[in-house]
């Protein structure tokens, strides 16, 4: 669970004013004690993950979809020793989606078919 910034220096503040401990002041917020522990050290709230991909080569990724373009995912999983989940989110990262086609297909239309509506 998430919680606001205004809450979280709240928090803190009154913990500050009151000279609570963080013992006190879990019980008395329902909050972990570990978690005042982090907003001590820094209480912005972390929004995202910046993790950079650590078993799957990105260049090496990038020249096999070159080489094989409709492949898998699977297939490329086998290939580089990962998961489908993990070649997924690494083509998202290089801007990579699946092929799309230009138009889509047209089905039979009713006037081919000799109904009039």
């Amino acid at each position: 669970m998430a919680y606001s910034l205004d809450f979280r220096k709240r928090v803190m503040r009154i913990k500050e004013e009151t000279n609570l401990t963080f013992e006190a002041t879990s019980e008395r917020f329902g909050i972990g004690i570990r978690t005042l522990f982090r907003w001590q050290n820094s209480i912005e709230p972390k929004t995202t993950r910046n993790k950079p991909a650590t078993k799957i080569n990105m260049e090496k990724l990038a020249a096999d979809v070159k080489k094989y373009p409709d492949d898998f995912h699977y297939e490329r999983a086998g290939r580089f020793g990962a998961s489908i989940t993990g070649i997924f989110y690494a083509m998202k990262r290089l801007g990579i989606t699946y092929k799309k086609n230009p138009k889509s297909p047209r089905g039979r239309s009713y006037s081919a078919q000799g109904i009039h509506l």
